[in-house]
């Protein structure tokens, strides 16, 4: 299948293009969400699209929402989207794209880490604490957390890098009442796809996840959940405290940006084939150890 790095729906009106996914109106209360193929790192977005990508993230994305259905609602309508749009566009939207309940989005990343990598160990070092949250002494890198721990983020606009903030920030910006509730929800998410993972041989280090509201108020899962964007996935066997375990996600573009002199600014450079391929590889391994399932 080729490659979409972007999608060209003209039968329905484009509402946004973000980093990987296009979405478009759907009458008044639904969405048409297309997952591209498109990768960014360092909040840039590569030229060179990553086969199958999309295809893994949506198939991810839909064996959490029902895995994970009886914890909190979701936006998932279960319409087909190649009923909502024109035969010539189904290509476009065939295993990468889904139609879903328009909701309120709240303006919060709601981010669990169970072990301290990532942002999370570069704020413990600084202050022992991550998202103002005090943590022992002595911890390393990528060491298992006491707990899970609720370290929420601030949605930044394109181009710009989310920001950890405190719960308290969360507490004004959409009241405590739901910032509890989101902190509730996320916890359980996390606890209960973690358990899983780890039985087919997957941790997951952190994730995290987007909510809105519906008409009712009622907080509602949304966007994706628990894919290999919006997680760290570690193989259980090759993981070792004190260093940055291997991944199945874009690390391994990440890694190889590292290597060259170039300032994270657009435009990017330029992706080799062995690294694009590489990137594939590791994606559709981890739809594969998660579920079981291969995309064909």
């Amino acid at each position: 299948m080729t490659a979409l790095h972007r999608s060209t729906i003209a039968s329905l009106p484009l509402i946004h293009r973000g980093k990987v996914r296009d979405t478009y109106a759907v009458g008044e209360d639904l969405l048409l969400i297309v997952t591209t193929d498109r990768l960014s790192a360092f909040d840039v977005v590569m030229a060179e699209p990553i086969p199958d990508k999309g295809r893994v993230l949506s198939r991810m994305s839909d064996f959490w929402f029902a895995r994970l259905a009886h914890l909190t609602p979701n936006h998932l309508t279960g319409i087909d989207p190649e009923s909502v749009v024109k035969p010539a566009e189904r290509p476009q939207v065939c295993g990468r794209a889904v139609v879903a309940r328009r909701l309120k989005p709240l303006p919060i990343e709601a981010v669990v880490r169970g072990y301290l990598i990532g942002s999370g160990w570069k704020d413990y070092l600084a202050t022992r604490a991550v998202c103002g949250i005090r943590l022992p002494e002595g911890l390393q890198q990528a060491q298992k957390l006491p707990q899970p721990i609720f370290t929420p983020a601030s949605k930044a606009p394109a181009g710009m890098h989310d920001e950890n903030i405190a719960f308290a920030e969360v507490e004004r910006v959409i009241g405590a009442p739901m910032a509890a509730r989101m902190r509730a929800v996320s916890l359980a998410l996390y606890d209960e796809a973690s358990r899983y993972a780890l039985t087919r041989g997957i941790i997951i280090a952190d994730t995290k996840f987007e909510f809105g509201l519906d008409a009712n108020g009622t907080l509602t899962l949304m966007d994706e959940a628990l894919t290999a964007d919006s997680s760290r996935f570690w193989p259980a066997d090759e993981y070792r405290v004190g260093i940055s375990p291997p991944s199945f996600d874009k690390q391994f573009v990440r890694d190889y940006l590292e290597t060259l002199a170039w300032d994270k600014k657009p435009p990017p450079p330029p992706l080799p084939a062995a690294i694009v391929e590489g990137t594939s590889m590791r994606y559709r391994e981890a739809l594969t150890w998660l579920t079981g399932e291969s995309l064909d």
